[in-house]
């Protein structure tokens, strides 16, 4: 089987990396509607409506899913909070009216046609998962195609198979349902040696957002959010803080600056559960290394905001003391602040 033609299995694993398009040809990434379909049950659910709702107002469940979860009730949460409604956490008559701006029909997912340059990748099927093993590859790119439109529209692979069906092949040309995140105007970056406007087409991240001036990350609860200059809550994502081993350095810091697509250097030494023996390595950039798409470096020594290889883990796992997002939701953030911004980690 190529490359570009996969089956969609439940048992897909995490993602990975963005390929950078030929310099004029990012937008031949953007997703064109098919006709015809007809909604799946899944596809049907008022609760994904409001999940694909909330993603694209700002207010992050993390993994668009379906599901009742905590990072949706939060969003929910947040959304009310800035809405000026009561923070319920649920889906009251208010917040569907506030959310969908009166209209119930609101999709929860699309039917789209695969571009052929979103097809090509490139994936590494064999890439390992134990950072130490990674070091070898010039790029940690997707394992699948499957990963990758998992990660370009806010969902896992499991919740494609719910939407389509086992035994579905994908590739070039393909039609295939997707949870509703539209497609994006193409950034215009200068300069753009590490093909940031090529990623954030590829998770589909507008470049530009609204500016950040604070950010406030509560350990207890699992977000993060944003406010402006005026102090309005403009933004929040749910996100992983730290464990027993590493506890989120509690206190006041703020953003040093962001590196974009980054190279990674693995130190063992910073790291109380790597293997004896391990030596420090240089890993190459993609969205299935250890930070994801983005570094958002701190004024605390080796802590940053960063993404992950494994979205469907935020708010339910450890991590290392820093702070981990979706990589989409790490993109949208780092298109959000500047060196500068404060940051408050609270309990």
């Amino acid at each position: 089987m190529s490359l570009s033609c996969f089956v969609l299995l439940a048992s897909c694993g995490p993602q990975g990396e963005q390929a950078k398009a030929p310099a004029g040809k990012t937008d031949t990434l953007a997703f064109a509607d098919a006709p015809g379909g007809g909604a799946t049950e899944a596809a049907d659910s008022l609760l994904m409506r409001a999940q694909v709702a909330l993603d694209r107002a700002g207010f992050s469940p993390g993994v668009i899913d379906g599901r009742d979860g905590q990072s949706y009730k939060l969003a929910l949460g947040g959304f009310q909070q800035a809405r000026g409604l009561p923070r319920t956490g649920e889906l009251d008559p208010a917040t569907q009216q506030a959310l969908f701006h009166g209209d119930k029909g609101t999709a929860a997912t699309r039917l789209v046609v695969i571009p052929a340059a979103f097809a090509r990748g490139p994936f590494v099927p064999g890439l390992p998962t134990e950072t130490a093993e990674q070091a070898g590859h010039d790029h940690l790119g997707y394992r699948s195609l499957t990963e990758a439109l998992a990660e370009r529209f806010h969902t896992t692979p499991d919740t494609l198979v719910a939407l389509n069906g086992h035994g579905t092949r994908i590739g070039a040309g393909s039609t295939v349902r997707v949870p509703a995140i539209p497609n994006v105007p193409v950034a215009r970056i200068e300069g753009d040696e590490r093909g940031w406007s090529d990623t954030l087409q590829r998770l589909g991240v507008a470049g530009e957002q609204p500016r950040a001036e604070r950010l406030v990350v509560d350990k207890s609860e699992g977000t993060l959010q944003a406010f402006d200059k005026a102090g309005r809550l403009i933004a929040q994502f749910p996100v992983t803080t730290g464990s027993s081993h590493d506890p989120l350095p509690l206190g006041h810091w703020e953003i040093k600056g962001t590196s974009r697509n980054p190279d990674y250097r693995y130190d063992p030494d910073l790291f109380w559960d790597a293997d004896r023996g391990d030596e420090a390595k240089r890993l190459a950039p993609g969205p299935n290394g250890p930070v994801g798409v983005v570094w958002m470096d701190l004024s605390k020594e080796h802590y940053g905001i960063h993404g992950t290889p494994e979205p469907q883990t935020i708010g339910r796992s450890e991590s290392h003391g820093c702070v981990r997002l979706t990589n989409w939701d790490a993109a949208r953030l780092a298109q959000m602040i500047h060196s500068g911004t404060e940051v408050m980690f609270q309990a």
